[in-house]
Formats: structure tokens, C-alpha cells, sequence
């Protein structure tokens, strides 16, 4: 699909990977709205987008989680710039590290990283059938095609991210429904840093387990290769070119590689 005279929706757009995609929407010619929880932080996305694109984008505080919110996102869109082609269902959290996390952290997980998609796209999925056409992007992670070490609000809601995305697409990809999910290492933002910050040693062996699996990218790159994959109708958006390997390894023999991560573990412990 091209993003040139289409209308977006990314959430999430406040910072990182969401604010380099609709920096990148913009300048491919397409209409944005930027939602984030942090209202400000949206808005201060969308002011520095139109002063380069005058028109281009409009910011907005709302939780990507809501169904009411989705909602309003939606309309806002036709309000604004027209009925919505793309969602980049982006917004995404990382959770505590550990087995001892409380029921609320799973249930913040699940909300962000996975019910969020599926409010999204039962709002939308019936107007694009009816339209002929949309384009869900599903922003997941290569813990969902992997795991993560440290996380296991993460790799749990990643993976099911990354399931959903898969179904969505079987379901409705004859009928003009058009999905991609991203699977993405390391990505200098933020939630990069947050196990580092979680003040716990297994939340650090998670930060150093993705930075040392490859290259840290910028999320300007990352928005880049992501629009390519859309305008090729790809469904695997990687990155990180090494992650099809790995998991290609993985399920040639799972047991080797469970073996394998364990020992990969075990010396991001023993070296720091």
C-alpha cells in the first residue's frame, strides 16, 4: 500500500518508534494522528511534524487500551483528515521482571501489548471490508518470535501479539485486510532501558540481553523499513535481519535452543 494521501493512526506516537513513524507518514504524504497516554508528549510530536508538514498531523492524549478511546481516535481521523487506512497499533509496555509479578502488571501487559490490537481492529475490520481495504501494522517484538529473558509480561503478551496479528491476516487478508506485525531487537528508546532501570538484576540481564544481540537501531530507521514492508504488503517486518535465523533455529530444534538461551543467560549473569 502506499501511505501517500492515506490517513494514519499511530499509537504510542509520543516518543520512539511511534514518533519516528509518523514523522515518516508525514513526509510519504499521508494524513497522522499521533495518540499517546502522555498527552504532551503527542502533541509536542505532532507540532514539530506540521512544522515541516503544515497540516500533516494532528496529537492527542488517549489510552491505546480503551475501547471508548479507540474510538474517538477513529473519529477524530474522519474528522480531521477522512476515513482511517492504517493503525500502527505501536503503544507497548514491558512489565517486571520476574515470576513474582502482580496480577495487575499481567493485566497491563495483556492490555497494552495485546487487547489494545484487538479493540483496534474490531472497530476497524468491519469498515474496511465494507471499504475495500485498510492496513493493520502490529507493533511486536522479536520476544514474540523469540522470548525474553527477564520479562515474562513481555514475551507472553509479545507472543500473542504476534499470534493475533497472524490470525487477523488468515482471517480477513482475502477481503482486503491488509497486516504486518514488527519484530524488532534492540531500538534506542526508552523501554530499551527499563529493565537497566528496574533496579533489579534480572531486569538488567534483560536490558543487556537485547543490547548485546545485535545492533541498537535508531527509530527513524526502524520507520523507515517499516514503511518499505507496507508499501510491499510484507507481513514479517524484521529489523533485524538475524532474528528470521534464530528463529529459524529454534524450531529446527527447540531443545537446543532453550539449552542455548539458558547458557546465554548464564553468562550476561557471570560477566557483569
Amino acid at each position: 500500500m502506499r501511505v501517500a494521501d492515506k490517513v494514519a493512526i499511530v499509537t504510542g506516537g509520543g516518543a520512539g518508534i511511534g514518533a519516528a513513524l509518523a514523522a515518516a507518514l508525514a513526509a510519504a504524504g499521508a494524513k497522522v494522528v499521533v495518540s499517546d497516554l502522555d498527552e504532551p508528549a503527542a502533541l509536542a510530536v505532532a507540532d514539530t511534524i506540521n512544522a515541516e508538514h503544515p497540516g500533516a498531523t494532528v496529537g492527542v492524549g488517549a489510552d491505546a487500551a480503551d475501547t471508548a478511546q479507540i474510538s474517538g481516535l477513529i473519529e477524530l481521523a474522519q474528522r480531521r483528515f477522512g476515513p482511517v487506512d492504517l493503525y500502527f497499533a505501536n503503544a507497548g509496555v514491558v512489565g517486571a521482571p520476574g515470576l513474582d509479578v502482580a496480577d495487575d502488571d499481567w493485566d497491563r501487559a495483556l492490555d497494552v501489548n495485546l487487547r489494545a490490537h484487538i479493540r483496534a481492529a474490531r472497530l476497524l475490520v468491519p469498515q474496511w471490508i465494507e471499504r475495500g481495504g485498510g492496513y493493520f501494522i502490529s507493533t511486536a517484538s522479536a520476544a514474540g518470535l523469540l522470548t525474553q529473558i527477564g520479562s515474562a509480561t513481555y514475551s507472553v503478551s509479545k507472543h500473542a501479539a504476534v499470534g493475533f496479528a497472524e490470525w487477523l491476516s488468515v482471517t480477513y487478508g482475502d477481503q482486503g485486510v491488509r497486516v504486518s506485525c514488527l519484530c524488532p531487537m534492540g531500538v534506542n528508546t526508552k523501554l530499551l532501558y527499563e529493565g537497566q532501570d528496574s533496579g533489579t538484576e534480572l531486569g538488567a540481564t534483560a536490558t543487556r540481553a537485547v543490547v548485546s544481540a545485535g545492533e541498537v537501531l535508531e527509530p527513524a530507521d526502524v520507520a523507515d523499513i517499516v514503511l518499505t514492508a507496507v508499501a510491499a504488503e510484507e507481513f514479517l517486518i524484521l529489523p533485524h535481519p538475524q532474528v528470521l535465523d534464530m528463529y529459524r533455529h529454534k524450531g529446527a530444534d527447540y531443545d537446543r535452543w532453550l539449552r542455548g538461551i539458558r547458557r546465554y543467560q548464564s553468562s550476561l549473569r557471570e560477566n557483569h
